[in-house]
């Protein structure tokens, strides 16, 4: 099922900026019981998106009411929502751009990831390297051919994830997940300063460790630096957390830290 500002259709205006250059963001959430789970962070998420590409005049209360409504029509999905800067302006110039189209896309929940949470993911590290601009690192603009490029060449392996680095070498996250590993007492994530995506669960799992006192360390390191790790997981909005079982050569038994967060019996 489709809304485009509001309206239940599958047909999106030629003119619009969304497809001719990307112009815009989105967020994608988990429905639980006919509800969005982590609403107003998936609204923030797109305000800040908004706000960095600064796409003005968004109506917000209006995007509340679509997202809540298009949610209730299923116990459990996904609710994909797009904000592109609209329609006008001339070549790159967004001039006279002044109404913000409104896209969802509702769609089945992912059964896989129930199985992966038990299971634990099998990654393999990608060819394809994430390029760096501090200034659209961290948001989920719709400039995602890098993503699509790691997914058609994972879609080549039995893996169940890639492993993305970026054009140091240095990891940044996984195709449409991030990245944390535990060595001893230490947790660790990659620094998405330069380049990835600032996912919603990734912020999630960064507050809980924060309450539970463990220390975590936003770095910038080669992918080497997992060979000795003892615990490996991702997240995103719809996983949520799932523990990494393989990367390539490696492998990883401990879920001590997945446990704690997700709140299983040790």
């Amino acid at each position: 099922m489709v809304w485009i500002n509001g309206e239940s259709q599958n047909s999106l205006a030629a003119a619009d900026r969304a497809v001719h250059f990307g112009d815009g963001c989105f967020t994608t959430a988990r429905i639980v019981e006919g509800q969005i789970l982590a609403l107003d962070a998936h609204l923030q998420r797109l305000a800040a998106g908004c706000e960095r590409l600064r796409i003005a005049a968004v109506d917000w209360g209006a995007l509340r009411a679509e997202m809540t409504y298009a949610a209730s029509q299923r116990s459990e999905g996904v609710l994909k929502t797009i904000i592109s800067r609209g329609s006008g302006g001339r070549g790159y110039s967004a001039a006279g751009c002044d109404s913000p189209t409104r896209i969802l896309y509702l769609s089945p929940y992912p059964q896989h990831y129930a199985r992966l949470r038990e299971t634990g993911a099998r990654l393999t590290l990608s060819s394809v390297r994430l390029g760096q601009n501090p200034l659209l690192a961290g948001i989920k603009h719709l400039n995602r051919l890098e993503q699509v490029l790691i997914r058609t060449e994972l879609e080549q392996t039995e893996a169940d994830e890639a492993l993305v680095l970026d054009t140091e070498g240095l990891l940044v996250e996984c195709c449409a997940a991030n990245l944390f590993w535990r060595r001893g007492e230490q947790v660790y994530t990659p620094d998405l300063r330069a380049s990835g995506v600032e996912g919603i669960q990734r912020q999630w799992v960064i507050r809980q460790l924060k309450e539970q006192g463990i220390a975590l360390h936003e770095v910038r390191m080669p992918p080497d630096t997992l060979a000795d790790a003892d615990e490996v997981f991702i997240t995103n909005a719809l996983m949520p957390v799932v523990p990494v079982r393989q990367i390539d050569r490696w492998h990883y038994a401990s879920r001590q830290l997945f446990n704690l967060i997700t709140g299983r019996n040790v």
